[in-house]
């Protein structure tokens, strides 16, 4: 499930990310979908590729990887983000929720340290 409002555009130095096409207010379930998880050896092989940047963490010991099908692998970072992504290992789906109202043309960020506000720095604020 992906609301039809949202859609991929290019994001002002972060290449495509994900956009809406109408206000969204807070605390709605913008997508659901399901995930590509990747066993612990097979998630470092793709750590070598241009995949690297579109994986998640997946399973209580965050050794597997999960590559995010619809939109989910598109969303870009950002420490004060307007959504939160969540996982169901059992279902094998990742979903996003908006924390705070979003406005029509507004990117929707999450924030890659899974807690929306979390100023944690991730690897590539060292590149």
């Amino acid at each position: 499930m992906i609301l039809p409002i949202l859609f991929i555009a290019e994001s002002d130095n972060r290449g495509r990310g994900v956009f809406t096409s109408e206000k969204i207010p807070a605390n709605t379930t913008i997508e659901i979908s399901p995930v590509i998880v990747l066993s612990a050896k097979e998630r470092k092989s793709i750590e070598e590729t241009l995949l690297y940047h579109y994986i998640f963490e997946w399973g209580n010991n965050k050794k597997k990887g999960a590559l995010g099908m619809g939109y989910i692998s598109m969303y870009n970072h950002n420490y004060n983000a307007n959504c939160v992504y969540e996982m169901d290992y059992d279902a094998g789906t990742m979903s996003i929720k908006t924390v705070k109202p979003i406005q029509a043309g507004e990117e929707l960020y999450i924030n890659y340290n899974a807690v929306p506000n979390d100023a944690t720095p991730l690897w590539f604020d060292a590149i």
